[in-house]
């Protein structure tokens, strides 16, 4: 007989558990080998691995309605940031990995994204429309510091005049601003900095590897200085533990230079409610019964609505009570909607050796 053993909190993690993905047939428990093993001093410290993705396309497409683009890229799959309550967690089940913390220690990579980025531009038939960096897992997690795959990506967008947007966390996207500045001098590029909450020590249990708040402020500032246009995305917005920040977000964001803004209700499908709940236990012991109720109150009583149109806000008094806050620090502070649109009528398709020069 053995004894299952609760999981712990790993020092520069996210999730609390490694617990299997939906599709598995068999669960994984820690427990007492009878050797004391597990209970002496603490495990060895998690190790981040990266495999190369050999997907053979780059773009993806959606049609959902609640987002302002059709097409994105994600470099990465599983990110380090460790953001407990990240909505791409479940993407890892279908590798048979688990959405905890396999999510943020194994991760995949892209490193032929701009080769295979210029092909899809060069295609016949294809049509410029922004794309979207970073609406997945983060662009800019640490691993990017090496690898440099979004930089690649963003000289290929540069270097053919192809709109494209970010959204990250971390300040590493300063790395690029020279060709940020660039594409923003032709109203090309537009960067979502998202600031969860703006207390430090709660923003190291909840999003442990990403930069601290205040340095994505300063990475909202430095952007908008150089010509950059910068929304700030108050998000998710986690009832009960970050949302009286709303407004302290918003307009610490709009003294730094913020030009819009947006927020996005927690969202908790599949796997993450659990590896939620562990977490609100494990760091926030005294509110976890409070914020889980509050998060039911705004999805018809359950953790998730998938409804397009509500799965991003929520529905109910208190998400209507949050929408009319954010409106009003809006209008207050000028942060209008939704920026400008990017220009599509500079793309030129990507040169590769051979081609025929043009005659006009």
């Amino acid at each position: 007989m053995v004894d299952e053993l609760p999981d712990r909190v790993t020092k520069g993690r996210g999730a609390v558990s490694n617990r299997s993905g939906r599709f598995e047939r068999a669960s994984r428990v820690t427990i007492d080998d009878g050797w004391g093993s597990a209970l002496d001093g603490d495990l060895p410290p998690l190790r981040t691995t990266l495999t190369v993705d050999t997907s053979r396309s780059v773009i993806t497409y959606n049609r959902s309605p609640d987002i302002p683009f059709d097409r994105s890229i994600n470099p990465y799959r599983g990110c380090e940031h460790g953001c407990v309550y990240c909505f791409a967690r479940p993407t890892h089940a279908y590798l048979g990995l688990s959405p905890g913390l396999d999510f943020e220690t194994r991760l995949f990579h892209k490193p032929d994204a701009p080769e295979l980025l210029v092909k899809e531009l060069r295609a016949k038939g294809y049509q410029p429309a922004p794309i979207a960096l970073g609406t997945n897992t983060d662009p800019y997690q640490p691993v990017e510091r090496q690898l440099q795959i979004t930089r690649r990506i963003l000289e290929v967008l540069d270097g053919c005049n192809h709109p494209a947007g970010l959204v990250t966390k971390s300040a590493l996207v300063l790395r690029d601003l020279d060709v940020l500045s660039r594409m923003a001098a032709r109203n090309l590029v537009h960067v979502c900095v998202s600031v969860t909450t703006l207390d430090r020590s709660l923003a190291r249990a909840l999003e442990p590897r990403a930069s601290t708040p205040a340095r994505r402020l300063d990475a909202i500032r430095q952007l908008s200085e150089a010509g950059v246009r910068v929304t700030v995305m108050a998000s998710p917005m986690i009832p009960g533990l970050t949302d009286h920040e709303l407004e302290s977000i918003l307009e610490t964001a709009a003294e730094a230079g913020a030009e819009g803004a947006a927020y996005i209700l927690l969202r908790l499908p599949l796997e993450i409610g659990d590896l939620f709940e562990e977490w609100l236990h494990a760091h926030a012991p005294d509110r976890a019964r409070r914020v889980m109720s509050l998060i039911r109150q705004c999805r018809g009583g359950n953790l998730y609505d998938a409804q397009f149109g509500r799965r991003m806000t929520g529905d109910g008094p208190y998400a209507e009570l949050l929408r009319r806050r954010f409106h009003a620090a809006c209008n207050r502070l000028g942060l209008g909607g939704r920026s400008p649109p990017l220009d599509l009528t500079q793309f030129r398709r990507p040169e590769a050796p051979g081609d025929q020069l043009a005659l006009f």
